[in-house]
Formats: C-alpha cells, structure tokens, sequence
C-alpha cells in the first residue's frame, strides 16, 4: 500500500526553548522540521534564571556560540549558584563545586530576547517558523491508508484555517499545552495549588551587598512554604516573584502591582536589599501551574517540556527539563525516522521521569521544610555531599553517579534527619 507524503517529517508546536532544541537536533541529522508558533518574538515569559545543564543542552544542539555572543547585547547575568536566605541565616552553593561532570556556569536571561536567539539561530540552521500561527486541530494517524500519518489544522492571524502532515509532532507549547488540551490529557497534579505574583524592577541593590551572579531565593520570615525568588540581570534591573498558596493572598487589597510591592516591603531581609528599588513595571500572576498528564507521548505525538509536566519554579528546573526532553525526544524520533524500532515508553518517557522525580523529591522537601533545613545546616558543610547537592541545584537530575540522584528519597531522608534543628 502505498503511503502518504508527509509535508514534514517532524511538526513542532511552540518555538520556545524546548521546541528550538528539538528542531536544532532534528534538523542536525537531516530531517525536513517546520514549527507552528502562536506568538510573535520577542515576548515574555517567565523561567529567567538558568542552570548549567542547560548550557549542555545547548551545545548539543550547536545554539551555544549563539547565546554567548547574543549575552552582553540582550544583557543575559552570567550566573555560578544560588544564595538562600532565611530570616539571619545566609548560604549559598556554587555550581563550579559540583559533584557532577559538565558546565558549572550559566546565564540568568530576559526570556523574550532569549527565545529569540534560540529561534533566530534554528532558523539560519535550515529549520521552518510560522510565526502568528496557532494549531487548532490534532488527527493522530488512522491505520493503513492514505491517513496514516498525524494531521494538523492550523489557522493563521487573518483567521484562514490549512492543514499540514508530518510523520510525527511534537508539542513544545509549553503552558500553552496544545495537544493535552486537544486530546484531553490533562491530570490533576498531587501538587498543592499554588500562585506566584511577579514583576520586573530597577533593583538599585549595592554591589557588596548582593552577588548578581547568583539567584537568591529568600524563605518568608514567618512562613517556610512562602518564599521569594530575586533574578539579578545584566542592566541594573532584577525579576522579583513571591511564591505562596492562595490562602497566604487572601489578606491582601489592591491590584496585584501592589500586593506583590507590600508583601516584598514586609519581609524584613528586602529592607535594606532593596532600599532604593524602582517598581517599574506591571505585575503578573500565574495561579495554579502544576500540571501533569496522562501520558507523554502517543500516535504520533509526544509532549516536551512544560507541555507535558511542570513541579514548582523553586529550583528554576523548568527550561533544564523542556531542554532535556528536547533532547531525549529528538534521538528517540530519529531513530523512528530513521526505520527503528523505537519504544517511548521505555526510551523517552521514562528517563525523562526519573530526573523529573528527582527534582520533585527536593521540591517536596522544600515545602515541608526538611530541604531548608538540609541547605542551612551546618553539617551540610561536608564538601562531597555539598557537592552532590550543588549538582542537582545545577539541574544535573538525570546523573545516576551523583547518590542523591540514584537513591534520593532516601539519601535526602537520611540527611535530614541528620540536619534536623538541635541535632
């Protein structure tokens, strides 16, 4: 029986990190790749603070050069580690000391000329945009005949609807999440319901009094399931969130702007920080974003990155996972492409789980307040175990010599309790 010709081999929904990592690899080994992408460039968006891993990521998809030589412009932080504040206490990690091979240096970026580069260089790569269109229709392939291949509607800004056939897509549409959307798959998540209040702002901070090459995220003074996140850019500006559940807003009055502005003026350690500060510009808010679905991957589809699961922003894993799904998802599809046998449960689903459960460990333990007890103990100064932990916090999640990854509810366990106050 003679099939179909696919239009492409590979259709890529979003043209944010996860789908230029994808298309990069793709295209890489020859495949004719096209992305739909709903929005225009540059836009915002919020997972500003980097990890290293990433930078590994990036490599492999030949993007790295573009991001250096794109940083000093569009005013990218170079970043080594993360600092941690809880009411007088004060540590911090470099991911230079990390247990783990590969880059210990990153960046912490303005997403929207971010995203940009990355799409720019996948589209000097060879690789297809159309930009200002939105997918609006999935039809997985039939069985035999001329609709086996998976379909897509998309309709363009004027409102005209076409269709397009690929051998296979792939949904990297991140929190817009097409295809769990379209194809109802979408989960209730087992992680508690919670919003984030955000905005950008003149930081004015004091250089000997905040290390801009690191993210700090501040415990709030009196609730350790509240906590704040402070991303230092390259031009005198910082992004400022606070994370909490939706009880902790429910006392305050007023449009979000000014929310978020009197909840940072409450907490004690943003006093003198952020004395001179400029509050700039709009606030936003993002309320229940933990998600997860049913499956990630079907007929001729897989979910990549936040189209498939997102945790929490606490350890800004989110880009390092849509980045390592583009990966996994790019060498499981070749080989599809390529005429072997492939199986996505066992080569693309599951490994990308694991270093997802191991991020979810630490972010549990995070709320429950055993991980802040771990980062500020002064047991943890073991420089090896400082070492495995500053790798995870690097966004090395998937390295199976690191034990806080192989075994990490255990070994986590195990150190908490070891690090409990008055021990």
């Amino acid at each position: 029986m003679i099939k179909a010709k696919a239009d492409y081999d590979a259709i890529i929904i979003g043209a944010g990190p996860s789908g230029s990592v994808a298309a990069a690899l793709l295209r890489a080994q020859g495949h004719r790749v096209h992305i739909i992408e709903k929005d225009h460039f540059p836009r915002f968006s919020i997972g500003e603070s980097l990890l290293p891993q990433c930078m590994e990521f990036l490599g492999e998809a030949n993007m790295l050069d573009a991001v250096h030589a794109a940083a000093e412009g569009c005013h990218f932080q170079f970043k080594h580690g993360a600092s941690f504040v809880r009411r007088d206490q004060y540590t911090d990690f470099d991911f230079r000391e990390k247990f783990s091979e590969g880059a210990g240096t990153t960046y912490q970026v303005l997403r929207g000329p971010f995203d940009q580069v990355l799409a720019q260089e996948v589209e000097r790569q060879g690789v297809s945009i159309s930009w200002g269109h939105t997918l609006i229709r999935f039809e997985p392939p039939a069985d035999g005949g001329s609709g086996d291949l998976p379909r897509v509607t998309i309709r363009n800004e004027a409102g005209e609807t076409y269709q397009l056939s690929a051998k296979f897509v792939l949904d990297a549409s991140g929190f817009g999440r097409v295809l769990p959307r379209l194809l109802d798959l979408d989960r209730p998540s087992d992680f508690p319901s919670r919003t984030s209040l955000f905005t950008h702002i003149e930081d004015n901070m004091v250089a000997s009094e905040f290390d801009r090459d690191k993210i700090r995220i501040t415990i709030h003074h009196a609730n350790k399931d509240v906590w704040f996140w402070l991303i230092p850019f390259a031009n005198g500006r910082s992004s400022i969130g606070v994370v909490a559940d939706n009880k902790f807003f429910a006392a305050n009055t007023g449009d979000i702007k000014d929310q978020l502005q009197a909840i940072i003026k409450g907490e004690p350690t943003f006093t003198s920080l952020l004395r001179n500060a400029k509050y700039d510009s709009p606030a936003k808010q993002i309320s229940g974003y933990a998600s997860t679905v049913s499956s990630l991957y079907g007929p001729g589809y897989a979910l990549l990155g936040n189209a498939g699961e997102f945790l929490d922003p606490v350890f800004s894993s989110g880009v390092t996972i849509a980045m390592k799904s583009a990966s996994l998802a790019a060498a499981t599809l070749h080989r599809q492409l390529q005429g072997e046998a492939v199986d996505w449960a066992t080569d693309y689903a599951a490994p990308l789980q694991a270093g997802i459960d191991t991020f979810r460990v630490f972010v549990q333990a995070w709320y429950d307040g055993r991980f802040q007890d771990v980062i500020f103990a002064q047991q943890n100064a073991n420089k090896k175990v400082r070492g495995m932990l500053s790798s995870i916090l690097a966004g090395y999640a998937w390295d199976l010599d690191n034990p806080y990854v192989k075994d990490s509810k255990r070994r986590l366990n195990t150190l908490a309790e070891l690090c409990k106050p008055g021990h």
